[in-house]
């Protein structure tokens, strides 16, 4: 009899133990508010090659655009959630490790130049659109190289991955086929033209901007005035409709109050202005409560 109702009660006190253990004060709560809230903690990912949009600054300190709308939202969510201080650690990311980060926990919420796609979309969350670009190339001004029809059979250096690797790869179908150099960043991308290992290098176009103007003395770049592909970036996450919900939140209201005004301003050389994609983002995504 005593045998016969240790077996019955077994299962019973085990799995009471369990859901004490899950529940219990060390227990890390599965959805990121509730863990957030916990730890008093929001880990940022932040590109350290991705100006303007994400870089280390001259400081040391994360810098460009994404940057400066995540603290938007950092301090939105600390609103959000009643927290009397939120310590906000940025983590630099790479264009190859910038997924992971996400989906292992190592990373909150992503501030780069992701671009959104469907595919992204099984094993990610993104946020509404904070940009809208389009991806282009440059090559030496001596060269030859100004179109992408140019590009066949040109050494052309890509960070494996990316969407614009991918848009690369579909040129075939105009029978543009380029020989890819793969390159870890974009810093990694234009030495490579500028030694001469690649005829080109290609990305999105505000970033060779920002690469080209803010990089190194060295052989004269030309960016393509061809457009490869458009696209929309937007802050990644994990799959968490209470989370996406939260930083869409604090993204329409920074869009709504005009604060965006100040983040552009600070984030890009005087006197430049959203073009009218941009501008069509921050009104359709200035959502009401």
């Amino acid at each position: 009899m005593h045998s016969r109702l240790l077996a019955l009660v077994a299962p019973l006190l085990a799995s009471t133990l369990l859901a004490a253990c899950a529940s219990g004060p060390g227990a890390v709560p599965r959805d990121s508010l509730a863990r957030i809230s916990q730890s008093q903690i929001l880990k940022l990912g932040y590109r350290e090659d991705a100006r303007p949009f994400s870089y280390k600054g001259a400081d040391g300190a994360p810098a460009g655009y994404s940057v400066e709308l995540c603290k938007r939202v950092a301090s939105s969510l600390q609103s959000q959630l009643k927290l009397a201080k939120l310590d906000v650690q940025w983590i630099p990311v790479t264009a190859t490790t910038r997924m992971q980060a996400v989906t292992d926990g190592s990373i909150d919420l992503e501030c780069g130049s992701t671009s959104r796609t469907l595919g992204r979309e099984k094993v990610v969350d993104f946020s509404n659109p904070i940009w809208v670009e389009g991806s282009s190339f440059v090559s030496l001004a001596s060269s030859s190289i100004s179109r992408a029809v140019n590009l066949n059979g040109k050494r052309v250096a890509v960070i494996p991955g990316t969407t614009t690797e991918q848009v690369l790869k579909g040129l075939s179908s105009r029978g543009v086929v380029p020989v890819f150099v793969a390159v870890r960043t974009s810093s990694e991308g234009i030495a490579a033209v500028r030694d001469g290992r690649a005829d080109a290098f290609a990305t999105d176009s505000l970033i060779l901007v920002g690469e080209v103007t803010g990089g190194p003395a060295g052989a004269t770049l030309r960016l393509s005035e061809d457009y490869l592909s458009m696209e929309s970036y937007s802050l990644m996450m994990r799959r968490d409709p209470d989370m996406r919900l939260a930083v869409n939140r604090a993204l329409a209201e920074t869009y709504r109050s005009g604060e965006i005004a100040k983040v552009f301003r600070q984030s890009f050389p005087d006197g430049t202005a959203p073009s009218a994609l941009v501008e069509a983002v921050y009104v359709l995504n200035a959502l009401p409560e």
